[in-house]
């Protein structure tokens, strides 16, 4: 029997002719991610362990984006020690204010994350770069820690679901509804540890921030990692801003998955997580009743360009529903300054809307959006649970940000309808 794509990188990077679902490997790493919650604990184990050097120090990569520009003390802290660390071992992927962005938005933009790599970070979401053409996953600050010191990672090969897509989206859709649609469909733990693949003639009608988005959100289906063939769409962006030369693996033919699920992506509609899990999907042709706070257009799922594109197109010249905050986050400077550049960022305020530095902020309930007890918010972030992004009694509805600029200027749950 053959490997999965996953399984040809892991293969490769454990120096094997081939893996199986379910043994133990370990593996060379490409790249090590933290973030300025998950470093400083990985400092401080690595520091307990007695390391005194980073493997590579162009194989670290440490984005300040949680609570930065720093909210507290406590994050000011948090920061500084990232900081001392990244200066002490000359991490040369260090991105603090100014140059930071959403870390999953930040290293593809970048090129710091390219096709075939091995790639682990201290943060749930990695599995984004699997849109690249690669294996990444999440992985615990210990981890990050081994990581960053010898280079290397232990997995347990992953089996796999196969997703054959076909057709292509309505214009009013994106990857957020294919990916909410899957999860609705599978369940939260739907994919457990197993590797979400992608493939069919479906692929090459989806761009690569809907494949970043898609990946992304890939653990909320429960899985170790979601991944998608390269093709000429990854490798138009891949070419010259990987800062490493790109490695193609590809699925044998007799690669063995436990199930095979079609998708047409013809038959996607505007689709809502309701609280308070990923799964409770609905149309949200259903939801017009739901009144709404807030919206918050951003994060490391739908902060990317076509992101804000939608958002323009929806909101240029006309202003939101009176009494709802809408908060718009870029995912990088970079898009943040086309943002800029383009028109889009006086459109906004014009909207009547704010324009956030990038920052995962609200996401987590960290700040920037903080709701308060029996409030609802419509938000394209990645994860609706109790108490997520504030009061335990509020609610987040998740959605594409189609549907999040269309409901901002309603100030109910709205499917966006083309003129």
């Amino acid at each position: 029997m053959g490997m999965t794509l996953t399984q040809k990188i892991l293969a490769a990077h454990a120096g094997l002719d081939k893996v199986e679902a379910g043994q133990l490997i370990s593996a060379k790493l490409d790249m090590v991610l933290g973030n300025d919650i998950t470093t400083p604990v990985a400092v401080n184990e690595f520091k307990k362990a007695g390391f005194d050097s980073v493997f590579d120090k162009n194989r670290v990569a440490i984005v300040l984006d949680h609570f930065v520009p720093n909210k507290d003390i406590k994050a000011a802290e948090q920061s500084k020690t990232c900081r001392e660390f990244a200066n002490a071992h000359c991490v040369s992927h260090f991105y603090d204010v100014g140059r930071m962005g959403i870390e999953h938005a930040l290293l593809p933009e970048q090129g710091v994350v390219t096709a075939g790599d091995c790639i682990i970070g201290a943060d749930s979401h990695t599995c984004t770069y699997g849109a690249l053409g690669a294996f990444s996953t999440g992985v615990g600050s210990t981890d990050m820690a081994a990581g960053m010191a010898t280079g290397m990672a232990w997995f347990k090969v992953p089996s796999a679901i196969k997703f054959n897509l076909i057709g292509k989206l309505p214009s009013n859709c994106s990857g957020k509804d294919v990916i909410l649609t899957i999860i609705g469909t599978i369940g939260v733990d739907g994919a457990l540890y197993k590797s979400m693949e992608f493939f069919g003639e479906g692929v090459k009608n989806l761009s690569m921030d809907d494949r970043l988005c898609i990946c992304n959100m890939a653990i909320e289906a429960g899985a170790k990692n979601g991944i998608f063939p390269v093709d000429d769409v990854t490798m138009n962006y891949l070419n010259g801003r990987s800062e490493r030369e790109p490695v193609v693996f590809e699925a044998d033919a007799d690669a063995e998955y436990e199930k095979v699920i079609d998708i047409d992506l013809s038959k996607i509609v505007p689709t809502v997580a309701c609280p308070h899990l990923p799964e409770n999907t609905r149309p949200a042709s259903e939801l017009k009743d739901i009144k709404i706070d807030q919206v918050v257009i951003g994060s490391c799922t739908n902060g990317r360009m076509e992101d804000m594109e939608a958002a323009y197109k929806i909101l240029n010249g006309k202003r939101v529903a009176e009494g709802i905050r809408v908060i718009i986050i870029p995912g990088t400077m970079q898009i943040l300054r086309e943002c800029v550049i383009r028109g889009y960022y006086t459109a906004f305020i014009d909207a009547g809307a704010v324009v956030s530095t990038p920052t995962c902020g609200p996401c987590l309930g960290g700040y920037m959006g903080i709701l308060a007890a029996g409030e609802k918010c419509v938000a394209t972030t990645n994860r609706n649970f109790v108490g997520r992004m504030g009061h335990v009694n509020s609610e987040v509805y998740l959605a594409s940000p189609h549907t999040a600029a269309a409901s901002a200027l309603t100030g109910y749950i709205t499917e966006y309808k083309e003129d």
